[in-house]
């Protein structure tokens, strides 16, 4: 299982690390609300589906 760094989008603090559809997280040290949305939800059939 991979898992993906999520970091602050203002100061690059590592905020936590793992898979998300969608996320909001509040940066501790500068303050920034983070919201992180994936384009397509994970699935591990999908590079199935794709080469269908």
């Amino acid at each position: 299982m991979n898992l993906t760094d999520i970091r602050c989008g203002q100061c690059g603090r590592k905020l936590a690390a793992g898979r998300y559809i969608e996320i909001s997280i509040k940066c501790p040290r500068c303050g920034a609300l983070n919201h992180l949305k994936a384009v397509e939800p994970h699935n591990q059939n999908a590079s199935e589906r794709r080469k269908a």
